[in-house]
């Protein structure tokens, strides 16, 4: 009685007026692999070493040193050398991670009472062994973990930049952009977008309101990331309910990811410019560290004029954003705290969002309908002309323009403590408050404003290992207030307020590792003026990873994932020209519910890398818009309703040498997404794609030409259109310069060579505006350590 009373209390928590009481029969299931019933001592010994540069045999210092079982990072000294001491006795992977250096992974045997010697030398390879912090939520490599991880490093996003996050990711297999113009590109994962898609920013989400409109951009600049994750299928365990699709998580440097204490004076430097786009851009920060304390700062810029297609120039496309950020922190033995502030801003044009605005000032004309279809068929025909008749696009840059301008607060507080006594033996507490604001701009004149004021906690503890099992548990929470103020407020000011618990664990033994957990989540909607809305959740995945011989792993997984609906499918109520509709929201909706499977091959060897992912997903009260056949406002009604849908399909890569130096990598993904009761296609879900190319690398240069090819997609949605295939060539090229202190790197990306036109299926305006032409980007990356 006394036990379950204990549990009782520590699981209802209150919220506003109100209190969420979890069953205890759903928080005994998340919790019951995580207390242990008998704590034993451990035989231990310790592994030591030195990195170095190969060939000069230069040490390195400031480089990682991952233990993915016992989630444990370590740094280099000044000579290169590490040592991690007290190691329970057995069989060890390590990684050793440098930047722009590849990865190298080595195996150990510890034996008690001794210390192991193992040196690495590290150099620039094209397979590498990415070490993920997203997967599981603490290090682990990318191919042990049950998900499919893709990691790209700074160095690879420096020949990538783009004004929003999404077109810097779009060439990675499964992962697409949607868009409404370059400025607001957003990632589409296996054809799931918006509130299905969790954007993080070091772990935490970053508070805008991107997912809610096609013409809501993720500002984050690459430029100032250490590496870029992309988690492909659901991740709601960790993430809760946003990530049913999948997370993309932008790490930034340094601080983030080795939480202790560490000398150190450190930095980076990025340039870039380029055509076709007028692309400039940089960004720099540094990190120093003394006698336990930690300061770092930076910041950056990047603008673009408006783009080039074959057919001439997009008017309106042009971007500019500058972000800044700086922190400190104090890191002991067995504690630490750090405090953070980012700011942000910018603006982007939304091209021809002037020809939907149009009408909205002007209700009481009985032909703004068809004004606003015969301007949008003669924009779509100046912009489909030959390059011949360029000269009448011109004759519609004078219009009266549509750009958005945005700005984000962002004050993040972390505490931790270390080696702890008993159970758990680090605990992690983050606090997260985000302060968004952007401003539709009619001209010079505001139509819509919206403000999204959001704080997100999350406290993590990390068990110790007992025998073959580990894992974390924890809690998290979520206080969101949201308003919308003009001609788009289309929602009532709404309070959202979320909390879970969750817990994920591993059985890892020498053939085989077993990982289960589960998530308990609560949402409450308060709108001002309308009906409140309450949902409880629950998410669960099992799954088993094999290493086979030969560098393979074989993995295995089942998911039952859970969304609550979003605030804007609940509540809007009105023409929302971002999405090209005159939205009815639903405050009757359900739990959305998906279960999915999904088997993964991988391989990794110094010369050979594959990865395999075949994935299912059966949703029931999938929510989507449903067309009722009427207009209003000039915009066809769609209503917010449920049904049954279904995914299927497939990613992969293949990477592997040929003869010396001589590399081939391939890349491919497809997926098929239809509402089953209905028995049609989904909106704008990507067509299949791939990509063909080489990798030269004698000594440190590398060039790489690529085909880039899409294939003509068919299977529309309501009053879609159809997009044709499309083949474009692509050439990129680097030479690096590692040192003990320094990697400089000097890179250009020569893109759409053949100038071919083509056009994004996934994009709101594909029939208006086509894809970038010709032209090419020049970039300079230096990171000192």
């Amino acid at each position: 009685m006394i036990l379950r009373k204990a549990f009782q209390f520590a699981i209802t928590i209150p919220m506003s007026n109100s209190t969420v009481r979890f069953p205890l029969n759903a928080v005994l299931c998340l919790i019951f692999a995580v207390i242990p019933y008998v704590v034993f001592a451990q035989e231990t010994g310790a592994i030591r070493g030195v990195v170095t540069i190969v060939r000069s045999g230069s040490p390195l210092h400031e480089a990682l040193i991952t233990v993915p079982r016992l989630r444990r990072v370590f740094v280099t000294d000044a000579e290169g050398r590490f040592e991690i001491p007290a190691i329970p006795a057995g069989s060890y992977d390590l990684v050793a991670h440098l930047g722009e250096l590849s990865d190298l992974r080595k195996t150990v045997v510890v034996v008690a009472g001794q210390t192991t010697e193992v040196n690495f030398e590290m150099s620039i390879r094209p397979v590498r062994e990415h070490i993920t912090v997203t997967a599981t939520g603490t290090p682990a490599t990318a191919q042990e973990v049950l998900q499919p991880v893709t990691s790209l490093e700074s160095t690879e996003l420096v020949t990538r930049l783009s004004p929003s996050l999404g077109g810097a990711l779009d060439h990675i297999p499964g992962v697409n952009r949607r868009s409404f113009g370059p400025g607001n590109d957003r990632p589409v994962i296996r054809g799931f977008d918006g509130d299905r898609v969790l954007i993080m920013q070091d772990g935490i989400r970053t508070g805008t309101v991107s997912s809610s409109s096609g013409d809501h951009g993720e500002p984050l600049n690459v430029a100032s990331a250490e590496r870029v994750e992309i988690i492909r299928g659901p991740a709601t365990l960790l993430y809760g309910s946003n990530a049913i699709g999948g997370v993309v998580n932008m790490v930034g440097f340094g601080n983030h990811l080795h939480q202790h204490k560490h000398e150190t004076l450190s930095g980076n430097l990025t340039f870039a410019s380029g055509t076709t786009n007028g692309l400039a851009a940089g960004s720099g920060g540094f990190e120093f560290g003394k006698n336990g304390w930690l300061l770092w700062g930076g910041g950056g810029g990047q603008r673009t004029s408006d783009y080039n297609t074959p057919q001439g120039r997009i008017d309106n496309s042009a971007t500019d954003s500058r972000n800044s950020y700086g922190g400190f922190g104090k890191y002991g033995e067995k504690a630490y705290f750090n405090f953070e502030y980012n700011y942000g801003e910018g603006n982007y044009g939304v091209p021809f969002a002037a020809e939907f605005h149009g009408h909205h000032h002007d209700d009481d004309d009985d032909h703004h309908d068809e004004r606003r279809v015969s301007a949008l068929q003669k924009r779509s025909s100046l912009i489909r002309r030959s390059e011949d008749d360029h000269d009448d696009h011109e004759d519609h840059h004078d219009e009266e323009h549509i750009s958005i301008g945005w700005r984000r607060h962002n004050v993040r507080s972390e505490f931790g403590l270390t080696k702890m006594p008993g159970f758990a033996e680090n605990f992690r507490l983050v606090m997260n408050y985000s302060d968004w604001n952007h401003r539709e701009l009619e001209g010079d004149e505001i139509g819509t404003e919206f403000f999204n004021k959001q704080f997100v906690y999350r406290g993590t503890f990390d068990q110790k290992r007992r025998g073959a099992l580990h894992g974390s548990f924890g809690f998290w929470g979520m206080q969101r207030d949201f308003e919308a103020r003009g001609i788009e407020a289309l929602a009532p000011p709404t309070t959202q307020n979320a909390v879970a618990v969750f817990a994920l664990e591993e059985l890892d033994y020498e053939r085989v590792k077993f990982q289960f957990g589960g998530r308990l989540e609560h949402n409450r909607y308060r709108p001002l003026g309308l009906q409140e809305r309450n949902f409880t959740a629950f998410s669960g995945s099992t799954g088993f990873a094999v290493p086979l011989p030969e560098g393979f792993t074989f993995a295995a997984s089942y998911s039952h994932s859970s969304r609550a609906p979003a605030l804007e499918e609940l509540y809007n109520n009105g023409p929302h020209i971002g999405n090209l509709t005159y939205e009815v929201g639903n405050p009757n909706l359900k739990v959305e519910r998906g279960n999915g499977a999904e088997v993964s091959l991988r391989r990794l060897t110094p010369r050979f890398h594959t990865e395999a992912n075949f994935f299912y997903y059966n949703f029931s009260n999938f929510v989507f818009l449903a067309p009722t056949g009427e207009t209003d406002d000039g915009l066809p009604v769609a209503d917010f309703t449920q049904a049954n849908s279904r995914f299927y399909g497939f990613d992969g890569r293949v990477d592997f040498e040929t003869v010396r130096n001589v590399w081939v990598k391939l890349g491919v993904d497809t997926v098929n997404a239809r509402l089953t009761s209905l028995n049609t296609g989904l909106p704008r879900i990507p067509p299949a794609r791939a990509r063909l190319g080489l990798d030269f690398r004698p000594g440190r240069l590398s060039i790489q030409p690529e085909l880039a090819m899409g294939s003509r997609q068919s299977s529309t949605y309501f009053e879609e259109t159809e997009t044709p295939g499309y083949a474009v060539v692509n050439v990129r090229a680097s030479y690096s310069i590692p040192t003990q202190h320094a990697t400089h790197i000097f890179s250009a990306d020569a893109f759409n060579l053949g100038d071919r036109l083509w056009r994004n299926h996934l994009s709101f305006i594909k029939d208006l505006a086509p894809e970038i032409g010709r032209g090419i980007r020049f970039g300079y990356s230096l990171r000192f350590f």
